[in-house]
């Protein structure tokens, strides 16, 4: 899947342009919860996923509740920060 790190497409939830290695690590280790149906047109991602995530991390993932906006955002500019903090 490592081909397809370069892709990008709108993401509806930061408004603007990301790439598929963004979604894969949005939240940390886990890819964003939205990953499969932004991508899903584009690339077997569901199959990915299934191969690379474990039960677990598919649960996290995947089988929660819907965070709030306001909790979204804050965790997004955290994340935001971590990454430019970090050297490439």
């Amino acid at each position: 899947m490592e081909k397809y790190d370069r892709l990008e497409i709108r993401c509806p939830r930061l408004g603007g342009e990301v790439t598929f290695a963004y979604c894969k690590q949005e939240s940390g280790n886990l890819p964003c919860p939205r990953i499969i149906t932004c991508w899903r047109a584009y690339i077997p991602v569901e199959a990915y996923l299934k191969e690379t995530l474990t039960q677990e991390e598919w649960n996290r993932c995947f089988n929660r509740p819907p965070k709030g906006k306001v909790d979204t955002i804050f965790e997004l500019v955290e994340a935001a920060k971590k990454r430019k903090a970090s050297p490439p």
